[in-house]
């Protein structure tokens, strides 16, 4: 008889009889059981978070990763070890889906690359020359909320910034146009943006 089957049978008879006459009779150590006992009790805890993980999985569309999965599950009053959830995820398949890139094309011909102008010389000689943009999130309780700022190179101030619920690139045109009113027509001719090649 297997030792599993033996624990499985002590712990269905263990309110009849005690855990130490039973281990006696079986001839397994209780220390055994007991490690039987607590691996049981974590699978419960770890199949009632999967599910949870698993139900926002399906609304997000397999999207979150396990960092992403910690935040959401904060903002839920549920704390969990980054680890802890990784290795659930990863146990009952529930990983994020990797996307690949789509590869954008026009008329059968690849979308236009344009040079990297900037070449990590982040610093400026004077203000309204070097912009960098960027789009980040952030975790709130009704979602997550989209932010795309700019900034300037010379001070690292921030020059404009828009938020939103999505991200779009009319995100993106609305922070640059509210970025330009600050600047003369004149100095307009010297300033570069920079970005990545996501939008």
């Amino acid at each position: 008889m297997k030792p599993s089957f033996k624990y499985a049978v002590i712990h269905r008879h263990r309110t009849k009889y005690t855990v130490k006459a039973l281990c006696e009779i079986l001839q397994i150590s209780r220390s055994g059981y007991y490690k039987y006992v607590k691996h049981l009790n974590r699978t419960a805890k770890d199949f009632e978070l999967a599910e949870k993980i698993r139900t926002k999985q399906e609304s997000c569309k397999k999207t979150y990763g396990y960092r992403r999965m910690k935040l959401w599950l904060d903002s839920e009053g549920i704390t969990k070890n980054p680890k802890t959830i990784l290795r659930i995820m990863h146990k009952y398949d529930l990983l994020s889906e990797i996307r690949r890139r789509k590869r954008w094309q026009k008329m059968g011909e690849d979308k236009h690359r344009y040079d990297n102008w900037l070449n990590r010389e982040f610093n400026a000689e004077h203000p309204n020359q070097k912009w960098v943009t960027d789009i980040s999130y952030i975790q709130t309780q009704e979602g997550v909320l989209y932010l795309s700022m700019i900034r300037d190179l010379y001070d690292r101030s921030i020059v404009a910034y828009r938020t939103g619920s999505s991200q779009t690139i009319n995100l993106v045109l609305d922070t640059i146009h509210l970025a330009m009113k600050s600047v003369k027509t004149e100095s307009r001719r010297e300033l570069h943006l920079h970005s990545d090649q996501g939008f």
